[in-house]
């Protein structure tokens, strides 16, 4: 079977490149009895949960054979798109972000899951929110697998030589600016910044959608002059870098913190395995660093956080006699099993059971404290876009209307403005 799984990789490229998918003439099953299921993908060859998933689940299940077509990284979201609307023949397929999730469901390309959840032995509550995320209308399209969350990576050497308290797991965004505002000091090559936002919208706008109320598909952005005022406040006290500094060198948010002169990161937790590499090798300067909660509102509980996701969807035109071993199948990689196999691999599952949390923390190089293994169990996630068909143009606007306050070329009022007569033409369309 592996050397099968070889050549329809070989084949399906060659085939996808002169743009005829015909994957049903290209895999082979084993014998009459076996049903196979085509499994679409980006970079299997980077990904070696891949193929501890697929081995894992062919031992559990010896009469299902999983194959796989490779789609690649960069331009996997229309690739899938253009070979589903070609009838490619995938039974079930990755969907690797909530625009792509919103653009497959928008033209019905994914099988709805509902009654078969139902009927399952799924507890969705244990998604810490992802579930109902990404349920539209009452109907849900996938099951997440991956998800990676917002937390803070900080120095404890500059806390240190600051005389500073670390921050903590109940840390609310007052009393983490409070310790973003101690932790900067000096000048030119000696400056130290207490915080940091770097140049993605996300970075100041996420504080506004921790309440539960609001969304960045809204159509109305009022709610985040708090955040945008929070921002530009803390530029002009020399708090966080610029952020034209930022956006015209180009720098990536890893540099300040790697170079020992950022007290506190803002990031996803998909930093964690890049900031251990670089420490090994020497690259990072922040040896002796830790991980907290991402900050909450007052009144929210510890551990409510913003977070992206990555599923696996169905496809509507599978062959009705493949369903219920499709979502066997989807159902494996999103469930505990699936979840131990990547978080033994370096990456964080959507599902944390406390197995989870202990295999990733038991990783070389994670931090020994107490505070950074509690940091990676959440309370409540939201996505930091919701599910919605226009969210494309919804994010041209918002985008544009956030470099402009950054930028201070517009006021926050009338950057917010832009925000709101923008998408709501969007939302008219």
């Amino acid at each position: 079977m592996k050397a099968k799984k070889r050549a329809c990789i070989n084949k399906a490229k060659l085939a996808l490149a002169t743009g005829l998918v015909a994957c049903s003439q290209l895999l082979m099953t084993a014998s009459a009895e076996d049903i196979t299921l085509n499994w679409a993908m980006w970079n299997y060859s980077s990904g070696p949960y891949y193929k501890a998933i697929i081995d894992a689940y062919e031992a559990k299940h010896p009469g299902v054979n999983i194959e796989y077509v490779d789609l690649g990284s960069t331009d996997y979201n229309t690739m899938l798109l253009t070979q589903l609307t070609a009838d490619a023949d995938f039974d079930v397929f990755s969907v690797k972000s909530v625009p792509q999730y919103s653009a497959l469901m928008n033209k019905g390309n994914m099988l709805k899951l509902n009654d078969r959840v139902a009927k399952s032995d799924i507890d969705t509550s244990a998604y810490s929110g992802l579930v109902e995320e990404i349920t539209v209308n009452g109907d849900l399209y996938a099951l997440p697998y991956r998800s990676d969350f917002w937390m803070v990576y900080y120095n404890k050497d500059l806390f240190d030589k600051a005389g500073v308290d670390y921050p903590t797991n109940d840390m609310t965004f007052e009393q983490y600016d409070e310790l973003a505002a101690k932790l900067s000091s000096g000048f030119g090559a000696n400056k130290v910044y207490g915080s940091l936002y770097h140049t993605w919208r996300s970075t100041v706008e996420l504080a506004g959608i921790m309440d539960g109320k609001h969304t960045l598909a809204d159509g109305n952005y009022d709610f985040l002059i708090p955040s945008y005022k929070r921002a530009l406040k803390q530029q002009k006290q020399k708090i966080v870098p610029s952020y034209g500094f930022l956006k015209t060198t180009k720098t990536h948010y890893s540099g300040p913190f790697f170079n020992g002169q950022l007290a506190m990161l803002p990031m996803g937790s998909w930093f964690i395995a890049s900031q251990i590499a670089k420490v090994k090798s020497g690259e990072s300067k922040a040896v002796n660093w830790g991980l907290v909660k991402y900050p909450h509102l007052k009144g929210m509980e510890p551990g409510t956080t913003a977070s992206t996701i990555t599923s696996m969807a169905i496809n509507s035109k599978i062959d009705k006699s493949k369903q219920d071993a499709a979502f066997e199948f989807i159902k494996f990689i999103a469930g505990p099993e699936g979840a131990a196999i990547f978080a033994k691999n370096g990456t964080i599952p959507a599902l944390r059971t406390d197995a989870v949390i202990n295999s990733i923390t038991a990783k070389e190089g994670f931090p020994s404290d107490p505070a950074s293994k509690e940091a990676m169990v959440t309370y409540k996630t939201y996505l930091e876009m919701p599910v919605n068909p226009k969210v494309g143009e919804i994010e041209l606007v918002l985008n544009r209307a956030h470099d402009a306050i950054m930028t201070e070329n517009v006021s926050i009022e009338e950057g917010i403005k832009e925000m709101n007569e923008g998408v709501s033409e969007v939302l008219k369309r």
